[in-house]
């Protein structure tokens, strides 16, 4: 009964040395797949960043451009619109009163 009894003590041993090796090397395992995830996600997340960034510089000029034409043509119209309001009054007031 002793013997048995040292036996399964060292049954037991053994089995949670193999426990512990197996759950040490699913847990290395996963860290390591882990990090290369995340590297995988940090450099696609850069790559992305970068396009998108680039994209939005490209779309802020033009916007830049087109605001800056846009505004000329509404300061041309405007300045022609009024010198002729300018020269409308101008004229109105020169006419003598009847």
């Amino acid at each position: 009964m002793k013997q048995d009894l040292k036996a399964a003590g060292h049954d037991t041993k053994d089995a949670a040395k193999d426990t512990g090796h197996a759950v040490k090397k699913t847990t290395v395992k996963a860290a390591h797949a882990t990090e290369n995830g995340t590297k995988k996600a940090a450099t696609a997340t850069e790559r992305d960043t970068k396009k998108i960034a680039h994209a939005t510089a490209t779309d802020t000029n033009e916007a830049a451009h087109a605001t800056a034409h846009g505004t000329k043509k509404v300061w041309a119209k405007t300045k022609s619109t009024t010198k002729g309001a300018v020269n409308g009054a101008k004229e109105g007031a020169e006419k003598p009163a009847n």
